[in-house]
């Protein structure tokens, strides 16, 4: 895959035109994303109101088991690891042999809403790890849920699993017991019934079992623990491949316990990816007094960042922004990545809620770098590796088939 400069005037070796918002590679939204998935699924088993353009063979009962941070290039790279999972790669998105992806940004909270759902982040409200919240002008935290918001009114659309439930389809999640009541359950993956198990063996069992309990079923089970050793020790490492092998039995386990007439797709929330720990590949904003400047708030992660400008600087900000990293990252203003069909088709626009949350200023990785924050973001600063940005290794994920 290539990524184009801008074409809008000359360049030289010496001053390289920065990358073009339009040139990054988008989301499939409508055709082939996360949040196609589920109105698919669904709308195979009779229910009404979801449309996309996604095509899947129906079947009565379907299970999603999504793995937190196994993207499509991993899974790729590791046949040793993953047989099972490999060997159904070359049937993925319906028999194709291509991925799906994740949608903008390639993260947990913005993939799982979208996934439940069944809409892109521009109108679930999602948008990024940490966002704006317009009412306040705090940064909220979209995985932890921090500081407290009330989730309904952050993301008031019905989710898939809810309608699939009002339509008389058996409906359930399996997962582990600490999410049950988390917000981000409540608003992107609630509908049916929750089932808390602790260990990956468990969760496997049951939702196969839930799978076979009635005619129609619909069952989304998860496992987060691949995704952790990424971040803690990086996907190059033998802890990430030793998750992934366990990630394979599971998969093999729910597999062959699928009950008649089932179909089982395992997919994932976001690839990942290793910067080094160097000055060039990790930029500290806390150190670096030109990115800070006019910068109020600094928000999403350090692959994917929303910038909030103190007021009147936006413009300023996204120049400078551009001038320092624009041969590196595609740099927006928020206007040009929601036209340009980063949260969403392109002309569909965002949700009035949402269009706040997103940075005055939106930059994505194209190159092996992070804009790190070492003294605000301690922790995410140390984490090997990140994802977020739109590149194929941390968007590009699997949809793998398997049917009884």
């Amino acid at each position: 895959m290539s990524y184009p400069l801008t074409s809008g005037g000359p360049s030289s070796w010496s001053d390289p035109a920065p990358l073009d918002p339009r040139s990054a590679p988008l989301p499939r939204y409508g055709t082939g994303s996360l949040a196609d998935l589920l109105p698919a699924v669904a709308s195979g088993m009779g229910v009404p109101g979801l449309s996309t353009g996604l095509e899947l063979a129906p079947a009565d009962r379907v299970c999603v088991f999504l793995v937190d941070g196994m993207g499509w290039e991993q899974l790729r790279a590791h046949p040793a690891e993953a047989p099972f999972l490999h060997s159904l790669m070359a049937g993925s998105l319906n028999g194709t042999g291509e991925p799906m992806t994740a949608g903008f940004p390639s993260t947990t909270a913005t993939s799982l809403a979208s996934v439940g759902t069944g809409l892109p982040p521009g109108a679930h409200g999602l948008p990024g790890y940490t966002v704006a919240d317009p009412a306040t002008g705090a940064l909220m935290n979209q995985l932890r849920w921090r500081p407290w918001t009330d989730p309904h009114v952050w993301q008031p659309y019905p989710t898939v699993f809810q309608l699939a439930d009002a339509a008389g389809v058996h409906t359930c999640q399996v997962s582990a017991p600490d999410f049950q009541h988390t917000p981000l359950t409540k608003i992107a993956l609630s509908g049916g019934t929750f089932h808390g198990r602790l260990s990956g063996e468990d969760r496997m069992d049951l939702a196969a079992d839930r799978l076979g309990a009635a005619d129609r079923s619909l069952v989304y089970t998860y496992y987060s623990d691949l995704d952790g050793k990424g971040h803690r020790f990086g996907v190059d490492s033998d802890d990430w491949r030793g998750q992934l092998m366990y990630v394979d039995r599971l998969a093999q386990r729910l597999a062959e316990q699928l009950p008649p007439r089932s179909v089982l797709y395992v997919t994932a929330d976001h690839g990942m990816i290793d910067i080094p720990f160097d000055p060039e590949s990790r930029i500290d904003f806390d150190e670096d007094w030109e990115l800070r400047a006019g910068v109020a708030l600094l928000g999403g992660e350090a692959r994917a960042r929303h910038v909030y400008a103190v007021p009147g600087a936006a413009g300023d900000v996204l120049a400078v922004w551009r001038e320092v990293l624009g041969e590196q990252m595609w740099v927006a203003g928020r206007d040009e990545a929601i036209e340009a069909g980063w949260f969403g088709r392109p002309g569909d626009g965002v949700d009035d809620r949402v269009y706040g949350r997103i940075g005055d200023v939106v930059a994505a990785a194209r190159d092996d770098i992070a804009i790190v924050a070492t003294e605000t973001e301690p922790n995410e600063s140390r984490m090997v590796g990140l994802h977020g940005s739109m590149t194929p290794v941390e968007q590009l994920v699997p949809l793998l088939e398997v049917r009884s």
